[in-house]
């Protein structure tokens, strides 16, 4: 990616459209922010590149069609998340009905998202403005980076005690 320099505040300059539709998936750090830009079925989208319940990487989780919305699940806990809106989502019955029946529900927002858009063929992400706090803002922040770094330092080491034993 050729470098340009970015204004203060954005929209930043992302990558080439047809770059990132090849890449599918890139993240880019904006303002110490990691953003994951996903390009599916047609669409950008850019949300915070860690998952809001334990940090996990997004990058490589699966995405799926679930209740009629793209959501992307954690490859650590499988939490699934809109790709649009960033709400958590999950499948329950209600315990009121006489014949229950799996629905889907929301947690509500809880994965900060950005906006996209493709100028000319260049790709832009404005971060997001809304000062409310969410669960995602936790592991961009100083504290989260932290934890972080002691689950992959002990997920290492898990690997290697496993790996030793083969």
């Amino acid at each position: 990616m050729e470098e340009k320099k970015q204004p203060t505040g954005g929209p930043y300059f992302v990558g080439k459209k047809d770059e990132l539709i090849e890449a599918k998936r890139s993240v880019r750090t904006l303002e110490d922010r990691d953003v994951l830009i996903i390009y599916q079925q047609g669409v950008f989208y850019a949300l915070d590149s860690y998952c809001y319940h334990a940090g996990g990487l997004l990058q490589n989780g699966d995405i799926e069609e679930l209740n009629g919305r793209l959501c992307i699940i954690c490859p650590k806990h499988k939490y699934k998340i809109s790709l649009a809106e960033g709400e958590s989502l999950y499948k329950a019955t209600d315990p009121q009905e006489t014949q229950p029946v799996p629905r889907w529900y929301s947690k509500g927002v809880k994965q900060r998202t950005h906006t996209v858009t493709e100028i000319n063929g260049e790709v832009f992400v404005q971060l997001s403005k809304s000062r409310d706090w969410l669960e995602s803002d936790f592991f961009q922040g100083e504290k989260g980076k932290l934890e972080r770094a002691k689950v992959e330092e002990t997920e290492k080491k898990e690997k290697k005690k496993l790996e030793s034993k083969k």
